[in-house]
């Protein structure tokens, strides 16, 4: 059971690679099927669809030949660039902005805006300010609280800090993301 929670819960945590691999297969296939069609019509002795095989073959022998090499090097460079792009996605675990609550006989997913709405709350009622004037964001491994204070109304950052890292010890989340409280130097008038 305990193998399979863990298993669950990463799956719930962490986004698929299923969607990227669709994509190349796609690309792959596409190519390949392009390919088998330009080989059929020449062996047919059909006129080519878009470029005869052998000609294709002859053209990249004799790169860079009256191309602009700014042309190759462009090329080049998005080629590069799309390979980073699929092994980062490759290499890189793919995070999706959830939460564990950590229990030791349930498996608990919450999503970071349900977080950042508690958290709000709780910023909104040690400062004593309204809904507006407060803005959570949780990411993985921080929650970043910004408070517009009202003007005249002095307000003190440890002690929103000591409340929102109270409520966040009580989620028991995993991982335990770190807090920091940034109030705005200018204050909302009339609220």
């Amino acid at each position: 059971m305990r193998g399979f929670t863990h298993r669950a819960l990463r799956r719930e945590t962490h986004s698929a690679r299923s969607v990227l691999s669709v994509v190349a297969a796609i690309l792959v296939s596409a190519a390949a099927v392009y390919a088998l069609l330009e080989l059929v019509l020449a062996a047919l002795g059909e006129p080519s669809w878009l470029a005869h095989p052998l000609d294709s073959l002859a053209w990249l022998a004799a790169l860079p030949g009256t191309l602009l090499p700014l042309l190759l090097i462009a090329g080049g460079l998005v080629l590069a660039l799309v390979g980073l792009i699929f092994l980062a996605h490759g290499v890189l675990p793919g995070r999706r902005a959830r939460h564990v609550l950590t229990h030791p006989r349930v498996a608990t997913v919450v999503d970071d805006e349900v977080i950042a709405s508690a958290l709000a709350r709780c910023a909104r009622r040690a400062a004593g300010v309204t809904r507006e004037q407060v803005m959570v964001v949780v990411s993985a491994r921080m929650v970043q609280v910004n408070i517009r204070p009202t003007s005249g109304t002095p307000l003190s950052e440890p002690t929103i800090q000591a409340a929102v890292e109270a409520e966040l010890g009580h989620m028991v989340l995993a991982p335990t993301p770190a807090v920091t409280v940034k109030l705005a130097a200018n204050g909302v008038v009339g609220v």
